[in-house]
């Protein structure tokens, strides 16, 4: 299927897909090319199919973030968070500060803390695996969510050692799941523009890979808007529905929108002022139909606002 689908063409692969028929990156692309009242005809079949794999039940995880730094080695132009170690805005917050956290998110009886950082160039292995400790000492059993895969990369490599071993020290440090983080679009043209120092697209999906293979589980995500075009989201959604197909380790996909403000490539005309709620509902809605194998798609509130 090339360019758009007609009114003919929509209500067929519409029909297929909910009828078994695996989708592929053309008709994907095609789908993501709507831009009129069609959109609906894709969400109300996704509806359809959300209702059927995950039921009339929305979930949520009662979580808090605990930000440990915000010196990033990588300085993303979509990025707005990470600082070199010179500005003054960088922070790096103490043992004491992280211990505190830790502490009011224990009073608020959240179920998962959210460790949240830029890749720090001095944190080693040792270093990420001692502030897992921290807090799996001040409350165990809490879910401990954190690294991406750009992190265990970098830890490696500073520690001198590999990235399944790195893994193995964060889950015997008490990680409890893997930050799907740091995809962003995995097409390596994309992310040349967009994280040229990030790990490739090659390179985080094999880092995954292994953490599934020892058994943590992870998130899978990706954020969209800026630079990349409707098949290069479909390619990342290729590439995340294949290694489901292989390790059943992503327990949803959460879609994040491009957030324009104060970054490098909206500053530089490079990228437009992020998702409209069209598309933000229309690649929702894509999303489900083309994971087959995803039970979960988790909205971000913190990305997507008050927007609807």
């Amino acid at each position: 299927m090339n360019g758009v689908p007609d009114k003919t063409q929509l209500k067929k692969l519409l029909s297929d897909t909910l009828e078994g028929h695996r989708m592929t990156v053309d008709e994907a692309t095609s789908l993501l090319k709507l831009t009129d009242r069609r959109i609906f005809d894709v969400c109300d079949a996704a509806d359809e199919l959300r209702e059927r794999k995950a039921g009339d039940t929305v979930t949520y995880v009662r979580n808090q973030n605990v930000h440990v730094t915000n010196i990033c080695k990588n300085l993303c132009g979509f990025c707005a968070f990470g600082k070199p170690k010179s500005s003054p805005d960088a922070y790096l917050r103490s043992e004491a500060q992280i211990r505190e956290g830790i502490r009011l998110a224990k009073e608020r009886n959240v179920t998962e803390i959210c460790l949240l950082s830029g890749v720090n160039p001095d944190f080693d292995a040792e270093r990420y695996a001692h502030i897992i400790g921290l807090v799996h000492e001040e409350f165990p059993g809490v879910d401990i969510h954190t690294m991406s895969p750009d992190e265990i990369s970098h830890s490696a490599t500073k520690s001198g050692i590999s990235t399944k071993e790195v893994i193995q020290m964060m889950i015997d440090a008490g990680l409890g799941t893997l930050q799907g983080t740091g995809a962003e679009i995995l097409v390596d043209s994309v992310r040349d523009v967009m994280c040229p120092t990030k790990v490739k697209t090659a390179e985080w999906s094999r880092i995954i890979r292994e953490a599934h293979s020892l058994g943590l589980k992870s998130t899978s995500t990706i954020m969209y808007g800026s630079v990349e075009s409707e098949r290069d989201r479909a390619e990342h959604l290729n590439v995340l529905r294949g290694i489901q197909d292989e390790t059943h380790g992503f327990t949803e996909l959460v879609p994040l929108p491009y957030l324009h403000v104060n970054t490098k490539l909206y500053e530089k005309g490079l990228a437009p002022a992020g998702a409209t709620g069209r598309a933000d509902l229309l690649f929702c809605a894509v999303s489900r139909l083309f994971l087959d194998n995803f039970d979960n798609i988790q909205v971000s509130w913190g990305k997507l606002g008050k927007k609807f």
